[in-house]
C-alpha cells in the first residue's frame, strides 16, 4: 500500500499520544515503545517506513569482531539497505548490555537519509550520537560491543521492539514522549482524526486553564464541542 508524503508528513505533526489514542479507537492496544526515550530530545521528531532487524542471543564461536568484515553481515545490509524516510528498527530481545549500534553506523544511516533509528537495545558511543541532529531511540547506553550478545539473523521479517509487533513497511512515528508504531494499512485513515484530535484537546486545554472543571469539557459534551465547531467556522470535529 503506497503512502502519500502528506500522510507521513500529518502524522509526524501529531503526538505519539495522540496516535496511540486512534489506535485504541480502532481496538489496537500495544502499540507504543515502553521504555525507549531518545538520545537528544531535541531531535525526537520522525516518521518513517519501518526496515526491520532482528537479533537472536550470540554465539561465542561465530560471533567475532571478524565476522563485520564480510559485507553479507546481516546488520551491515541492513544498514546499507536503509532507503531514505525509513526507520531501522532492532529487535534486541530487550537486551541492552551490549549495544545494538555506534557512532558510526547511525552516521552511515543519517547519510544514507534515513528517518530515525530505534532499538529496545542499547547503543555505544552515545556522546556522540547526542550531537548528529539525528533521531535515536534507545532503552539504554553500554559501551559493550554488539557482538558480546546480540547475533542478527534476519532483516526485512516481522520483529517484536519493547514487545510491540512491528511488520516491515509499518510506520513509526516519534517524539519526546517516545515511539508509536502504526499498522501501514491505518495510517492514511488515521492521519486526519489525529490532527483534528490534536486541535480539539488544545481548545478543552484552553478551556481547563480558564478554569473549565472536567465534567462535560474532558471529555467535551455537546455544548463545548458546538463552542469548538464556531472557533474553526462550523467545521466538523
Amino acid at each position: 500500500m503506497d503512502l502519500s508524503q502528506q500522510t507521513v508528513s500529518a502524522l509526524s505533526r501529531a503526538s505519539t499520544a495522540t496516535l496511540q489514542t486512534q489506535l485504541f479507537a480502532r481496538g489496537l492496544r500495544n502499540t507504543f515503545l515502553f521504555g525507549l526515550r531518545p538520545l537528544d530530545p531535541g531531535a525526537s521528531r520522525f516518521a518513517g517506513e519501518a526496515f526491520t532487524l532482528r537479533y537472536i542471543p550470540a554465539r561465542e564461536d561465530i560471533d567475532v569482531l571478524e565476522a563485520f568484515s564480510d559485507p553479507a553481515h546481516p546488520q551491515r545490509r541492513a544498514i546499507e539497505s536503509v532507503g531514505p524516510g525509513q526507520v531501522l528498527v532492532m529487535d534486541c530481545r530487550g537486551e541492552g548490555r551490549a549495544a545494538s549500534a555506534g557512532h558510526i553506523l547511525a552516521t552511515r544511516l543519517q547519510q544514507r537519509g534515513a528517518a530515525a533509528l530505534v532499538t529496545d537495545g542499547s547503543v555505544r558511543d552515545s556522546p556522540q550520537m547526542r550531537q548528529m541532529g539525528f533521531p535515536v531511540f534507545t532503552s539504554a547506553v553500554s559501551a559493550t560491543t554488539n557482538l558480546v550478545l546480540h547475533h542478527a539473523v534476519d532483516v526485512q521479517v516481522p520483529i517484536g521492539c519493547s514487545g510491540v509487533p512491528v511488520f516491515p513497511g509499518d510506520i513509526l512515528v516519534g517524539d519526546e514522549e517516545g515511539v508509536v508504531v502504526i499498522p501501514r494499512h491505518l495510517a492514511a485513515e488515521i492521519a486526519q482524526p489525529a490532527a483534528e484530535q490534536e486541535e480539539l484537546e488544545g481548545f478543552i486545554l484552553d478551556r481547563v486553564r480558564a478554569g473549565a472543571a472536567l465534567p462535560g469539557t474532558y471529555p467535551p459534551d455537546e455544548t463545548t464541542l458546538a463552542a469548538f465547531r464556531a472557533t474553526r467556522g462550523g467545521r466538523s470535529a
